[in-house]
């Protein structure tokens, strides 16, 4: 079997791993091609299987995810928390405000544009613990409520399931030099089988996991795009409407990805952040409620650190209401299922980044824009709400009309049809940007290496992405958006799995790599090949092989820590554990002050 897909990948003038590429893409087209042939069976089958996961194991992914943020702050405190991304001498690859910047762009656009109204207006007319305490829907309590959970949603725990991945990608590429792939992360258990038949599968369901991912992101898009289609110009929500906006958008994606990185991907980019922000802008100030907002903002993130410890292990278990599992559950899911494709990007930004400043910018520079975000559109809806003339409620709640929202909270603002415009060319945009960056992301996950890309496999995995998502949207045989969540919540429990053992297999790395004492010398890594383009590399005059390996290999042992104060070649142990800070970690001891010398001596 081996064999032939060898020659299959040969004959198409790929360059990547034949297995992964190919077993990724038979998935791919097996569920395209089922939904569309079976699509009653299919459905059926997904949605009672979606149903028993979210009525049995939705409590596992509220665990799952408290415990990837934990784990991370209690890692940045430690002693690994000193330990740098990269060559222990090396100094960080892009300035603190570079950094930022692109941080900020990762992955939250699409999120923020569809959530920003929706989120916070779904909850203030249908309070998640309405029955628990007893809050009434479209009182002052459930705007409060609202924006509790609106911030859990879509802070610290959303970046946290960003960040751990990001944090392994970034040690064990970076640190190990190992190939951009998910079974990297798995190399301290599973050694050299990275390559072989496991490390193939975990990356196949990467892969896999990542194209379904961003392909409810796309048709979250999509039917937010229709919508503000249709009430700016009268075009019909449907299947058809749907498909030329997909086609839209993923051909948009495939231009930008035939640009490349910086003629495509960084002037998208750009242009979406500087638009988001003068949004942001316009709605604060043109509103009329400036204070009001602001004042919201302020409140209700303190609000929502005094209720984190209780919304971060709530399960729903008295009132049983069943909303946790559509909203919370879907959210961790699907976010997981992103975290292969942001957390790659993350860590390729963040190379000599020490693990402690890593974690927390990671998980803070993002969450505080959020925090603005929500705050500031949660706050204006509010306000239109409670003391303005209404109807975002009814559109949102009581019509279930979620993409919309963003265009009937517009429509109360000054130039409504202009900056609605503008609106539905900001979202083209972030899932322009989202579809081209995933299929970049993603075909290196599948070649191992990003050092020569064939543009061919870049469209593909862009392709891909846009046939599933029109399978989801169009023939599902379901609503749109339900098809998308019984979907995606599926998809995401393998990615929350191998988060565990991602958390254990970095534990282990850190202390293979820095020993049992405090120390900043850590050993260094080979870098590794898959072993095909190894192969490849050989057989090309135009590769020097020579500082490449196939299996991880170290090259330098675990740095053994020495007192400078102590003569080596003398009596006496030559590995001290005991002895100063100084002393132990090899650093310099600091001068005596002029007043404190002995000049007899």
């Amino acid at each position: 079997m081996t064999f032939m897909l060898t020659r299959l990948h040969d004959l198409l003038h790929l360059r990547t791993s034949p297995v992964i590429f190919f077993g990724s893409a038979a998935i791919i087209l097996a569920f395209v091609l089922g939904t569309i042939l079976f699509t009653d069976p299919l459905n059926a089958a997904v949605s009672g299987a979606s149903d028993w996961l979210l009525t049995n194991l939705g409590w596992f992914y509220i665990l799952g995810v408290t415990t990837f943020l934990v784990f991370l702050v209690v890692i940045a405190v430690g002693r690994f928390g000193r330990v740098k991304l990269g060559p222990d001498d090396e100094p960080p690859e892009h300035s603190g405000p570079a950094w930022f910047g692109m941080l900020f762009a990762a992955g939250i656009g699409s999120i923020l544009m569809f959530w920003g109204v929706a989120e916070p207006i779904s909850h203030f007319g249908d309070p998640p613990r309405g029955a628990d305490l007893g809050i009434e829907a479209g009182t002052r309590a459930a705007a409060k409520d609202a924006m509790n959970f609106t911030y859990y949603h879509f802070t610290l725990h959303t970046w946290a399931i960003f960040t751990l991945p990001a944090l392994c990608f970034a040690y064990f590429i970076h640190k190990r030099n190992l190939p951009p792939r998910v079974s990297s992360i798995f190399q301290p258990l599973l050694g050299e089988r990275i390559h072989g038949p496991i490390g193939k599968a975990i990356d196949i369901v990467a892969i896999v996991g990542t194209i379904f991912g961003v392909a409810v992101s796309v048709g979250l898009g999509t039917l937010q795009i229709n919508g503000g289609l249709n009430q700016l110009f009268g075009v019909p929500e449907s299947a058809g409407w749907n498909l030329i906006i997909i086609g839209v958008v993923s051909g948009l994606a495939l231009i930008s990805v035939s640009l490349g990185l910086k003629k495509g991907i960084k002037v998208l980019s750009n242009l979406n952040i500087v638009v988001a922000v003068l949004l942001l802008i316009f709605v604060l100030v043109a509103g009329g409620s400036t204070l009001f907002v602001l004042k919201g903002t302020l409140e209700s993130f303190g609000s929502y650190l005094v209720n984190l410890p209780e919304l971060a292990l709530w399960n729903d278990t008295f009132a049983n209401t069943g909303w946790q599992n559509t909203w919370t559950v879907f959210y961790w899911a699907w976010t997981i299922t992103w975290s292969p494709f942001v957390g790659i990007f993350i860590a390729r930004i963040s190379k000599g980044r020490t693990i402690r400043q890593f974690v927390s910018g990671v998980l803070a520079v993002p969450s505080a824009f959020s925090v603005l975000w929500f705050g500031i559109f949660g706050y204006a809806s509010f306000d239109i709400e409670l003391r303005g003339e209404g109807g975002l409620v009814d559109r949102v709640v009581t019509d279930g009309d979620i993409p919309g929202a963003l265009f009937a909270f517009l429509d109360h603002y000054p130039a409504s049809f202009l900056v609605s415009v503008i609106a539905i060319v900001l979202v083209v945009i972030f899932f322009v940007t989202s579809v081209d960056s995933a299929a970049l992301v993603t075909d290196s996950m599948a070649n191992g290496h990003e050092d020569y890309n064939p543009l061919g496999q870049r469209i593909f995995w862009g392709l891909a992405i846009g046939l599933v998502t029109a399978t989801l949207l169009v023939f599902s045989g379901e609503d749109g958006l339900t098809a998308l969540q019984s979907t995606i919540i599926l998809v995401g429990l393998p990615f929350f799995v191998m988060g565990w053992f991602q958390m254990y297999a970095l534990l282990r790395a850190l202390r293979e790599d820095a020993g049992e004492l405090p120390q900043i010398r850590t050993r260094e890594w080979a870098q590794v090949l898959p072993p095909e383009e190894y192969e490849r590399r050989e057989e090309d005059d135009e590769f020097d092989t020579e500082d490449y390996v196939v299996e991880p290999t170290s090259t330098t042992g675990v740095p053994v820590m020495s007192d400078l104060y102590e003569d080596p070649d003398g009596p006496g142990d030559e590995t001290p554990t005991s002895g100063t800070l100084p002393a132990r970690t090899g650093s310099a001891r600091a001068p005596l002050p002029e007043h404190g010398r002995d000049e007899s001596r």
